[in-house]
């Protein structure tokens, strides 16, 4: 796991751990009386629980892991998560957030971003903050960045004069990515006007985006950004929906699929074409509801 990012390692810390913690549990505390059956039990308990085929995945590649590096140190005579797979499932397509309600969503930010800096003087904290909170979902819309990515933008990457960003996605790979006008004045604003008030001078980072004590902020720190915007009717947004919905509008409007490819930073087109499935969806209910044949 030498070459995986930071926040691999850290997801992977955290996943055998709460395995480790279930063992301990259901009475099996020493890790040499893992067998495969425990291990299957364990996922399969995940997905009882309404974990995403996706964590449950990630989850069963973290024990792989671990497992495998306990047999390398001779710590277990056998390595039982040889070759352990996530239980398979029926395929669940996203929930993609309508062109509407990115629309409301956005605006509110706006409108609270301009109420914050028509304020008094002293709440100059707020006023940032709302900026930074506007820049940050115009970019993961606007963009279609992954949140590890968003977070991770330097100054350095950031040509507004072009409306592009350049963007270190997974496997080291660099891309550069278009910003809608929307996007490029959000990101002036917050830089001009909000990002100073926030910065470090005593620990300066040269992120783009830094939280109230002025370091970089993190995957969680964005995450907690979309809870403070909700939809219009009250549901909490993660942001990855925002990445599905920039892939899927952009379909929606007519955009080649290998382009899209492209501006997600997906190695396989495969990963890409769900995208098509959903607004394959979305068009048949459209036809369904209007067509007077359908």
């Amino acid at each position: 796991m030498s070459a995986s990012s930071e926040h691999t390692r850290t997801a992977y810390a955290y996943d055998v751990t709460s395995f480790l913690a279930w063992a301990e549990r259901g009475g099996c505390p020493d890790p040499a009386r893992l067998d495969r059956l425990v291990l299957r039990r364990y996922l399969a308990s995940l997905d009882t629980r309404g974990f995403a085929r996706a964590s449950i995945a990630r989850k069963a590649a973290a024990l792989r892991s671990y497992l495998r590096y306990l047999h390398r140190h001779h710590v277990i005579a056998d390595d039982p998560g040889r070759g352990l797979r996530a239980p398979k499932g029926g395929s669940r397509l996203p929930r993609v957030i309508r062109a509407d309600e990115a629309r409301d969503l956005l605006h509110e930010a706006q409108v609270a971003a301009v109420a914050g800096e028509s304020d008094e003087p002293s709440d100059a904290v707020s006023a940032a903050v709302a900026l930074r909170d506007l820049a940050v979902l115009e970019v993961l819309y606007g963009a279609g960045l992954r949140v590890a990515e968003c977070c991770n933008l330097s100054l350095g990457d950031c040509d507004l004069a072009r409306g592009l960003v350049t963007v270190l996605g997974k496997g080291a790979k660099v891309r550069r990515v278009p910003l809608g006008e929307p996007a490029v004045d959000a990101l002036r604003a917050w830089l001009a006007r909000g990002r100073p008030e926030l910065a470090s001078r005593e620990s300066p980072d040269d992120r783009v985006f830094v939280n109230r004590r002025g370091r970089g902020l993190s995957p969680r720190d964005a995450r907690r950004i979309l809870e403070r915007h909700p939809l219009s009717d009250g549901r909490a947004v993660h942001p990855h929906a925002l990445r599905h919905a920039y892939a899927t509008h952009l379909l929606e409007g007519g955009a080649d699929l290998r382009a899209v490819q492209e501006l997600l930073g997906h190695a396989d087109l495969a990963t890409t074409q769900i995208y098509t499935h959903v607004t394959r969806d979305r068009l048949r209910a459209v036809y369904e509801a209007t067509h007077p044949r359908a």
